[in-house]
């Protein structure tokens, strides 16, 4: 089996005028790896409500938070030539031409949507697969890097059980 990288992304609202706080990636190997990002001065909607959900506050990101550019640079470096998934590949990829945008540097890897991998038994099981890995994990969620590692988890277990029936159906 091929495990994909998977990335996920945190934003600072959702919809119109959000942007990238935090992106988490599941490397191949198990490797995760995250980076908070410093707001652009540029970026200034803020959701009292996504800050609920993912614990980060527009200050902490002041703070502890990289440059877009040092993220996407380093994002580069990691990714370069590869197909990275996404489970919201919607609006991950949106805030993901943002961060690169105000990098002012190329993407130099893919983005595409987790269900292109996804056969269809995999995707009859897949939400509750990655509730239950989610509630074996405290129920935490909205942190990029654990999120992503979650999804990567959800789809090896998927995968597993595809395997499973179809040798059973032998």
């Amino acid at each position: 089996m091929r495990i994909p990288a998977i990335l996920d992304i945190e934003a600072s609202g959702f919809g119109r005028g959000s942007y990238p706080i935090e992106v988490g990636v599941a490397m191949p190997d198990g490797t995760v790896v995250s980076y908070l990002i410093a707001p652009h001065p540029d970026w200034t909607h803020w959701s009292d409500e996504a800050e609920r959900l993912h614990g980060l506050s527009r200050e902490l990101l002041l703070e502890k938070g990289f440059a877009p550019r040092q993220v996407a640079e380093q994002l580069n470096v990691l990714l370069e030539g590869q197909t990275v998934y996404s489970d919201g590949w919607g609006v991950d990829s949106s805030w993901l031409a943002l961060l690169f945008y105000y990098a002012g540097c190329r993407q130099a890897f893919q983005l595409d949507t987790l269900t292109r991998i996804l056969a269809d038994e995999q995707l009859a099981v897949w939400d509750k697969t990655r509730d239950d890995l989610f509630a074996a994990h405290d129920g935490r969620r909205h942190r990029a890097g654990h999120d992503a590692r979650i999804l990567q988890q959800t789809y090896i277990d998927t995968h597993g059980l595809l395997r499973k029936a179809q040798r059973q159906q032998r």
